[in-house]
């Protein structure tokens, strides 16, 4: 069911969704979480359609932020709101409002948000693209427990991360990390098989995957070793290679679905390393709440300590605060690596 109100109200709004819970038979709220998606006219469908998926493993009321920009000085002046609310069927498992604002009433979206959202529920609040520099001192961002950028959406995702590591503050994520989450379990899991040292360690991806950034970075961060960040045509992360005393260990994953695992004095074997949807993204994100510290460490570790494709400097430099040299810790144990899998 869908009722579509112009120029109307939050008050409005909310009486709407009780209208249209009693329409369709299901006056009870039965939903855990409000979800707040910040986006644009373009890319508000997909986000929208992947919230939807996500909904049916936590049921929510998703509130889409549309900021639409006004053409004329006149138009710009007026502030104006329009919403579609969606009910049953057309939301999903839970509520959807759609909210597209107009005007003077941009700069105030968290005035419009803030009597949409469910009594006694977490706030999530998602920005698929244009995240802002500081997710926590957004007046949205304001509002939520936990604040979901994407760094893969910025025009340059390299240097987004340092900005994000500059502004996080606890309750931040990035889907870039969250895409990573396979990889993290299945190096644990294999550095788990065997008795060795790592000493270094090359982590392969296309050239602009911050994800591919991230992972490395983790790595850096809980083995102390010197970690190369090299360039391939894709598609997204394809591979990592860690040298022990015991021999190599790779994870090769060429075509985005199927990679092999391949442990010295171990046959090759195939394992299943998809790349992910947004809505399974969105789904493992909302199922934990709390901050991610394994998250701000390795964001925090930087990306210029990393031997990469751009040359800038190589793992063990030091990060201008006085830590030390990572590779002069000397070669690490399996342990950190599988301690730092859990998410």
């Amino acid at each position: 069911m869908k009722i579509d109100l112009t120029d109307t109200t939050s008050s409005k709004i909310n009486k709407a969704l009780v209208q249209g819970r009693r329409a369709i038979g299901t006056p009870a709220v039965g939903m855990v979480l409000t979800l707040v998606i910040v986006t644009d006219e373009e890319n508000q469908y997909d986000a929208l359609k992947a919230a939807d998926e996500a909904s049916r493993e936590h049921p929510s009321r998703k509130l889409v932020v549309v900021k639409r920009v006004s053409r004329s000085a006149r138009e710009r002046s007026k502030a104006r709101l329009d919403a579609e609310v969606r009910v049953g069927a057309d939301a999903g498992t839970g509520e959807t409002v759609v909210l597209r604002l107009y005007g003077e009433v941009i700069d105030h979206a968290q005035s419009v948000v803030l009597p949409l959202l469910l009594p006694d529920a977490p706030v999530v609040v998602w920005w698929p693209v244009n995240a802002p520099a500081n997710p926590a001192k957004d007046a949205l961002g304001k509002l939520a427990q936990r604040r979901v950028t994407d760094t893969h959406a910025a025009e340059n995702p390299t240097e987004e991360l340092t900005v994000r590591a500059d502004a996080y503050t606890p309750g931040d994520t990035d889907l870039a990390w969250t895409r990573i989450t396979p990889w993290r379990s299945m190096l644990a899991a294999a550095l788990d098989q065997v008795d060795c040292a790592v000493t270094s360690v090359e982590v392969e991806g296309e050239q602009h995957n911050p994800s591919s950034e991230l992972l490395a970075m983790w790595l850096a961060d809980r083995l102390h070793v010197p970690v190369r960040r090299s360039v391939s045509s894709g598609p997204g992360l394809t591979a990592v290679r860690l040298e022990t005393s015991c021999g190599p260990i790779s994870l090769h994953r060429a075509d985005g679905s199927l990679a092999t695992l391949s442990i010295e004095g171990q046959p090759d074997r195939a394992v299943a390393l998809k790349r992910r949807d947004t809505s399974e993204l969105i789904a493992e994100e909302l199922r934990r709440l709390d901050p991610d510290d394994i998250y701000a460490s390795a964001l925090r570790f930087g990306v210029a300590r990393l031997v990469g494709a751009a040359g800038t400097s190589s793992a063990g430099a030091s990060n201008g605060s006085g830590a030390s040299d990572p590779a002069a810790a000397g070669p690490a144990k399996k342990a950190p690596a599988k301690k730092a899998a859990s998410k």
